[in-house]
């Protein structure tokens, strides 16, 4: 037997040569035997090597982008998750009369640091010496920071004490929101015009009398609603104003082109300025694009100097809903009001059923839910709960089991909507303020 062992450890080849001699094998090379160095493992460890530096690049360029995802899909969960913490927390304080607060995340910023690195190593022992083993390391560093705002001062005026205006009102409702659930968390009070001058009928347990007659004005309405039946747009109006064609100069004419319809009148050498302004929002049972404008000026007129808190609504007999004809307007209230309302129907104002009228349609599904928002408060974790606080050594939740947990999610999720439709632009610097940075 011939062996041949190369000088350059680690880079070649082992080649042995076995030669039949007498039977037996013979161990003494021959001088003249020359075996050159076959060198066959370099491409294949350059090409190695190629494959694990593609890899550790494409790696890491995948590695970013999900990590990126958890980490905004992680703050976004934690800042939802704290506004309704904070909702919750906020009835479970006008539950016990104390003063409402909230605590706004004004800014969030993070900085993410990706590294990915890759080697390759002789493996140890043997044949196997002349295999390259891979070597990956990497890490990811964050750094966020999160500015932390109390609502206070004229913000918390703003923000908290400010009746809703009626163009939420309306949003909310082309979002196909029941309008019963809408005006029982909304609204304060619905003033009725009828023979008799107006009176206000108080959303308000407490005052048995009104809140029944509110209770089943708005059942009225949802039942219109179920119909498809039930409009709320805004009242558009046109004006007119009548000016001497001699105070009008040729730029003055060309500013009126771009704001009116103008019309000329030769009789009396005038123009006619007209202009689409649009007036107070109207709930009906009939298209409002229908009228002519001379109902369209009468309803304005009988609206008077309107408030942007309140919302009128005109039910015209010979219409769906008809039977009971009806006109008046509801008065919005504020968020605060909404959070006091939730919490004393906890405890003070507990509220009650109140059976529709016998003029209402058909309800669907005979959905009457006595509380506006079914809340739990219970002395031990509720277990099927989404959501819960501890406040006052108790637990609060949204009722989301039962026959009634799509109208208690529905409730909550416009609750946290009208506190995100409050909101105003939250100062990034300044003081009071926590930064928390990690």
């Amino acid at each position: 037997m011939l062996c041949y062992k190369p000088n350059r450890p680690h880079t070649g080849v082992l080649v042995s040569i076995f030669t039949p001699y007498n039977n037996n094998l013979s161990a003494t090379p021959s001088a003249e035997m020359k075996i050159p160095y076959i060198d066959i493992l370099c491409p294949l460890r350059s090409l190695f090597l190629t494959l694990c530096l593609v890899s550790a690049f494409a790696l890491s360029g995948c590695v970013s982008p999900i990590a990126l995802n958890r980490a905004v899909g992680a703050y976004d969960e934690a800042i939802t998750s704290a506004a309704s913490k904070q909702l919750l927390t906020n009835i479970a304080r006008a539950h016990h009369h104390q003063p409402i607060h909230f605590t706004g995340v004004s800014n969030v910023a993070a900085t993410f640091d990706f590294r990915f690195s890759a080697g390759a190593t002789p493996a140890l022992g043997g044949l196997a010496g002349q295999t390259l083993m891979p070597i990956f390391g990497g890490s990811v560093a964050e750094n966020p920071t999160i500015s932390i705002v109390p609502i206070e001062g004229e913000e918390f005026t703003k923000r908290l004490l400010t009746p809703f205006q009626q163009g939420k009102l309306t949003l909310l409702l082309r979002q196909r929101f029941d309008i019963d659930l809408l005006l029982r968390l909304m609204a304060q009070e619905v003033r009725i015009q009828g023979s008799t001058p107006q009176v206000a009928y108080r959303n308000r347990p407490s005052d048995s009398s009104g809140y029944e007659v509110f209770r089943r004005v708005v059942l009225h309405l949802s039942a219109i609603q179920d119909q498809n039946q039930l409009y709320a747009e805004p009242l558009n109006l046109e004006r007119t104003w009548i000016i001497p064609a001699g105070s009008v100069s040729a730029e003055g004419f060309q500013a009126l082109e771009k704001e009116f319809f103008v019309l000329y009148n030769k009789q009396d050498n005038t123009y006619t300025l007209r202009k689409q302004v649009p007036g107070p929002i109207l709930i009906t049972n009939y298209d409002p694009e229908t009228l002519s404008l001379e109902e369209r000026a009468r309803l304005n007129n009988e609206a008077g100097i309107w408030n942007p808190h309140d919302v009128a609504f005109d039910i015209r007999p010979n219409l769906p809903g008809g039977e009971w004809p009806m006109k008046g307007t509801f008065r919005l209230r504020s968020f605060h009001k909404i959070l006091n309302f939730l919490g004393r129907s906890l405890g003070d104002e507990p509220e009650y059923h109140v059976e529709k009228d016998i003029r209402t349609l058909a309800i669907k599904g005979d959905e009457n839910p006595i509380a506006t928002m079914g809340l739990v408060v219970s002395d031990t974790p509720p277990l099927e709960a989404d959501l819960s606080i501890r406040s006052h050594n108790r637990y609060y939740s949204v009722n989301t089991s039962g026959p009634l947990s799509r109208w208690n999610r529905d409730a909550f999720q416009m609750l946290y909507l009208l506190f995100q439709m409050t909101i105003t632009d939250l100062p990034r610097t300044g003081v009071p303020s926590i930064t928390i940075a990690k």
